[in-house]
């Protein structure tokens, strides 16, 4: 019998787990990616011996890693060495207090005592409650696909009782008063593209998530981790072709998908998509009547916020420096508005730096710091700017605001490079630039998410930030498990 057909699109982590686990099952797998380098988002930029992870960098969950390489019969610590990274985050207010997010209970309760005794109680029910959350939102669903509305109204009690309709923030605010640690326990939608003030109180999970398995960065940068999956992809006999677009796909009058590159046209059974979702329904199967009315349905669903991300490395090295700070700025809710509600790039700004060099120093020459910083702002639907001219700018203000935490910065870098929203629309084909496809609303979660699974052209399926269960890394991969999960069943695959 003739080897299942797979085409998988993008190699993203998501599109990567895919590949492998497809491959591993038997399916004859070819990934298609357009640029010159696999990983997507997770792509690496090289320049004067410093190494810069385009992003993802906050790896959690290792076990949804693990469970990949598993699944081909390998072990992942062959392919990628993961180091631990303590604190977890660094966090800095403009008033100059300081939190150090610790994995260890009284570590942690010890950092939160000094900013307010009387909210260690609070954490504790906060903690508690986090880990329900995760035992339902994340243990039991994550990986399950929602393709049928009876399939969210099976698991609606339970949500109910968990008050998914608050928001992270409104549900840390009912265990913790210093408003320092309710954004501290409240920032973490912002990593996949949420507003914690609209961001269902599901993704409070995240606190017992990285609790539980900690947070860790591969030794090499995130891109020696998408090569690690790249060589478990090979070393399962698929194919991933480089610098290969896809134009355009239809489906026959057989049920097959053709695709069409550069180097001619091929069949294929089933495809999987681990591109930009709008990109997948309004460019690739632009010929297709079934993909149209999709993409105006995407069009009118909310997206998540895009980023400004400065690339930097420095001659000199930096005392005291945590690998992930957060540096709030003067304004919590008013900045989110501004950036999710209003379309303004405001004046103040909070930032998230990068430090890889911290826990890796083999990211930049000897002697020498490797850094990126990004700013989160509105997507290119909410704000009408010329990011070619405003960006810049806007990168200069960035540098300058951070000499109060690295001193005499500009004059020390000697490589930089910016991303803008323009890039993210241009490379990465985002839709509005939007840095991690489709909101994490509870209205846009689950079921009420694009499915796995295409309701509508037979032999379609997506992982993917855009998809169930949605973005960070976990996410995406976990995506992957759900939509081999359903490849698997229709098409009764086997190792």
């Amino acid at each position: 019998m003739a080897k299942l057909r797979a085409a998988v699109i993008g190699s993203g982590f998501g599109g990567l787990a895919a590949a492998a686990r497809l491959q591993a099952l038997s399916a004859q797998v070819t990934l298609f990616e357009a640029r010159n380098k696999p990983g997507g988002r997770a792509y690496v930029y090289e320049d004067q011996g410093f190494t810069f992870d385009a992003g993802p960098t906050v790896i959690t969950a290792p076990e949804c890693l693990e469970e990949v390489f598993t699944a081909a019969g390998k072990k992942l610590s062959d392919y990628v060495e993961l180091l631990p990274v303590t604190p977890f985050y660094r966090l800095v207010w403009s008033d100059g207090t300081r939190f150090d997010y610790l994995g260890e209970q009284s570590a942690l309760e010890e950092q939160i005592w000094r900013i307010c005794p009387a909210d260690v109680a609070g954490y504790r029910r906060f903690h508690a409650y986090s880990k329900k959350v995760y035992s339902k939102g994340y243990t039991e669903l994550a990986a399950t696909p929602f393709l049928r509305f009876w399939d969210m109204v099976k698991v609606a009690p339970h949500l109910a009782l968990l008050r998914a309709d608050r928001s992270v923030y409104a549900t840390v605010s009912k265990f913790i008063e210093n408003e320092h640690l309710r954004q501290a326990f409240s920032f973490h939608p912002l990593l996949v593209g949420g507003n914690p003030y609209s961001t269902s109180a599901i993704y409070t999970l995240i606190h017992h998530l990285e609790r539980e398995w900690g947070v860790w960065f591969p030794k090499g940068g995130t891109g020696a981790l998408v090569r690690g999956f790249v060589k478990l992809f090979a070393d399962c006999g698929g194919d991933i072709r480089l610098s290969c677009p896809v134009q355009r796909i239809t489906v026959t009058d057989a049920g097959k998908h053709q695709l069409t590159t550069d180097a001619g046209t091929e069949l294929f059974d089933l495809v999987v998509s681990n591109a930009d979702l709008h990109h997948t329904y309004a460019k690739l199967y632009r010929d297709e009547p079934r993909a149209a009315q999709t993409a105006r349905r995407l069009e009118r669903m909310s997206w998540s916020m895009s980023l400004m991300v400065i690339y930097f490395g420095t001659k000199i090295r930096y005392p005291d420096l945590a690998h992930h700070t957060i540096l709030f700025g003067p304004r919590y809710k008013g900045l989110l508005d501004d950036i999710f509600y209003h379309g303004k790039v405001a004046e103040d700004f909070s930032l998230y730096l990068h430090a890889p060099t911290v826990t890796d120093p083999s990211m930049a020459p000897p002697g020498c710091e490797a850094f990126y910083v990004l700013s989160p702002v509105p997507h290119m639907g909410h704000a009408n700017i010329d990011w070619d001219s405003f960006g810049p700018r806007y990168a200069d203000r960035i540098l300058q605001a951070l000499e109060d935490h690295l001193p005499e910065l500009r004059a020390n870098i000697v490589t930089q490079r910016l991303c803008t929203p323009k890039q993210f629309q241009r490379e990465l084909n985002a839709y509005q630039g939007s840095a991690f496809s489709v909101a994490p609303l509870l209205t846009q979660s689950a079921y009420f998410r694009p499915h796995n699974k295409d309701d509508r052209i037979p032999g379609l399926y997506l992982v993917g930030a855009g998809t169930h269960p949605g973005a960070g890394v976990p996410g995406v991969v976990n995506s992957a498990k759900a939509t081999v999960g359903l490849i698997e069943r229709d098409f009764a695959l086997t190792t």
